[in-house]
């Protein structure tokens, strides 16, 4: 539970962060804050025996992976002798034990700690958690007493970036930056609370936090009954952070006052509920709180110096060191528990490894370049996990890239996030570009490398001779009137005029009616009649022609244009095709010559 009300205190200091937030970080986890939500789903949704609360903690232990969160998992140990009182009422055995709970209380620091019933429910499920984590390589804290001191303690000491829990008292151990919920899935977020905010937003630090809990009630006070949230914040204020402690000691909480409401049945009104107070109040409307053998410096003092693990000791040590993922451990663990085959375990897990190693990978560079030190990607002493980009992705409105890994890692391929791969590799980026832009470029090409090789020139020529003669026969087939041959030397007039690069050359004086028959039909395998009679009376058919310039002659190409011409009416559907499939044909020559 941690402070009463104390979250509703902290409301205006909670931050929503996407869970990219975590990305290398290293975050303390108090595990029982995690595995007791767990295990409310198991129960309301499932047998314990199906093991929810574990498949639950494996996809979370698995996005944190990917994002390069270091976890350390830390349990509680023996309860606190000045938590006994708590405890007690907690079971809830009833009126006897709440008064033995009451004077336990008020005799805090005769007892002992209370060692945990470590065969109880919770405690299997807790034991289950250390195994499934120690697979993944997560060191694993055992407190000396409560998990979230302890947690405290190492983000106090800076010896982590943040703890896991939803304990509110772990501010009053000293913890700097909490993260209370977590969120999977598409919009994955962590709800974050930091002691800087709390600072300067609301005024209190620590030790007003600790005077919180001694007027609102916690796990190791009750509290005063019948003051409310307003009040006892009021109270604390008043007073400053950096005195409140000192006030407490001197005078415990005789300092506490608050306005008589109903001095007749001592009853003070608050937050529109009316509680019967258990402390008399005097005439000025002051609470008198009895004194009890100075209690509430032993609840200061167990806030302040909690019993934990020093942030030296070897114990500590050694969870700061990360420990590697065991695949085969894994593999067998989720047989066992979830009765998965080793693939769908791979499936699940492997891409994410790589992705930690890629962001590792990210960092490595990211901090050299802070360094000045830019070193080619070749020549990088850790290999990168990316081995080729595949092509781009848009997974949730973000921009993704699939590649492909190294064979080390056992998966070939999965999608991860765009930027991720440009801070990582943007060599990668830029060979997958390059090699996009010259299959574009090839792909232009693809009519003359259908086998791989290109077309001779002889082959384009023989190509072009067929196209020609079909052309011409779909349009004699097709004209209007039949085309008359003049004489022995003119030619049948066509609807190609094609002019080669190396027509025969003829004088002014040789320009009749010969020269101008064997120019048409150059190339065109259309051979002159000779002796052909024909009517002179009769109307000469129009021939539909334009002259076209020549071309510059461009490595060595033989062809370089081709009119085609027409008349709109003697055009028939075949010859039209055959004239558009000859304009295609010459436009690829074309772009492959250039």
């Amino acid at each position: 539970m941690g402070v009463k009300n104390l979250w509703d205190v902290l409301e205006s200091c909670k931050k929503t962060l996407p869970l990219h937030h975590l990305q290398n970080k290293r975050v303390c986890v108090d595990l029982s804050c995690w595995m007791v939500p767990l295990q409310n789903v198991n129960k309301s949704h499932c047998p314990m025996t199906s093991k929810l609360y574990l498949t639950g903690l494996f996809h979370r232990i698995r996005a944190l992976i990917a994002l390069n969160c270091s976890l350390i998992f830390v349990t509680d140990g023996s309860i606190p002798a000045i938590k006994l009182a708590t405890y007690r009422r907690r079971l809830n055995l009833g009126t006897d034990v709440e008064n033995q709970a009451t004077q336990d209380g008020a005799n805090a620091q005769k007892l002992s700690s209370l060692r945990r019933n470590m065969g109880s429910e919770f405690s299997c499920m807790i034991k289950e958690a250390k195994y499934l984590g120690s697979a993944f390589g997560i060191p694993c804290l055992d407190g000396i007493e409560e998990a979230e001191a302890q947690c405290g303690l190492l983000n106090l000491e800076s010896l982590c970036d943040g703890c896991f829990s939803s304990d509110s008292d772990i501010f009053l151990f000293g913890a700097r930056t909490v993260y209370r919920d977590i969120y999977l899935g598409e919009g994955g977020h962590v709800v974050c609370y930091e002691m800087n905010d709390i600072e300067q937003k609301i005024g209190f630090g620590r030790s007003s936090l600790i005077s919180l809990a001694l007027l609102l009630g916690s796990d190791y006070s009750q509290g005063i009954r019948g003051l409310g949230l307003e009040s006892a914040c009021q109270i604390v204020k008043s007073v400053g952070d950096n005195h409140i402690l000192r006030k407490i000691e001197s005078e415990e909480l005789s300092f506490a006052r608050k306005k008589k409401n109903s001095k007749r049945h001592g009853q003070v009104k608050c937050n529109n509920r009316t509680t019967t107070l258990s402390s008399e109040v005097n005439m000025n409307g002051d609470i008198q709180i009895p004194r009890t053998d100075n209690q509430y410096f032993h609840v200061v003092e167990a806030y302040m110096n909690p019993k934990c693990h020093s942030a030296d000791s070897d114990v500590v040590h050694r969870s700061l060191v990360q420990r590697p993922f065991q695949r085969e451990k894994l593999q067998q663990i989720c047989a066992r528990f979830f009765e998965w085959p080793p693939e769908k375990t791979d499936e699940y897990l492997l891409p994410k490894i790589a992705e930690r190693d890629l962001r590792r990978f990210a960092h490595l560079r990211s901090t050299s370049s802070r360094l000045d030190v830019n070193i080619p990607l070749k020549e990088v002493p850790v290999k990168c996990p990316v081995s080729a980009i595949i092509k781009r992705r848009t997974v949730h409105g973000r921009e993704c890239f699939e590649v492909t890994w190294e064979e080390f890692y056992g998966v070939k391929s999965s999608v991860v996030c765009a930027d991720l791969v440009e801070s990582a590799c943007p060599e990668k980026i830029k060979e997958f570009d390059d090699r996009g832009a010259l299959e574009k470029k090839n792909h232009r090409k693809s009519r003359l490398k259908k086998s791989g090789k290109e077309c001779s020139v002889a082959e384009i020529d023989q190509k072009l001779q067929d196209l020609l003669l079909d052309i011409e026969l779909g349009s004699k087939s097709s004209s209007m009137a039949s085309r008359e041959i003049i004489s022995d030397k003119m030619t049948t007039a066509t609807e190609i005029n094609f002019i080669n690069l190396h027509p025969p050359v003829f004088s002014d004086s040789e320009g009749n009616a010969d020269s101008r028959a064997v120019i048409l039909c150059w190339e065109t395998g259309v051979t002159v009649p000779k002796h052909e009679v024909i009517d002179l009376l009769s109307p000469s058919p129009l021939v539909h022609s334009r002259n076209v310039s020549r071309r510059a002659q461009m490595n060595n190409q033989h062809i370089s244009i081709i009119d085609l011409s027409d008349s709109e009416t003697e055009k028939s559907p075949e010859h039209a095709r055959k004239a558009r499939e000859l304009r295609l044909f010459l436009a690829s020559i074309g772009d492959d010559f250039h």
